[in-house]
């Protein structure tokens, strides 16, 4: 199967991912996360309870986002 993504609109685009993951989701034991993700976690978790973490609304990310091309 082979879908055109470039056909697709952003909306349709961000519900096909959401399906996929929730079918991906379904069994726990088949997805598994790297180590390096819960490091990432960790040091986010520490930041936020020494009170150095920053928290940005939608639109920031967004801005931040578009302004790094991504």
């Amino acid at each position: 199967m082979s879908l055109d993504l470039k056909q697709m609109s952003r909306p349709e685009k961000v519900r096909l991912m959401e399906q996929i993951w929730q079918d991906l989701s379904v069994d726990e034991q088949d997805v598994h996360s790297p180590a390096w993700h819960r490091e990432v976690l960790a040091e986010r978790v520490a930041k936020v309870e020494e009170g150095r973490g920053k928290f940005l609304t939608l639109n920031e990310l967004e801005a931040r986002l578009n302004a790094n091309g991504q």
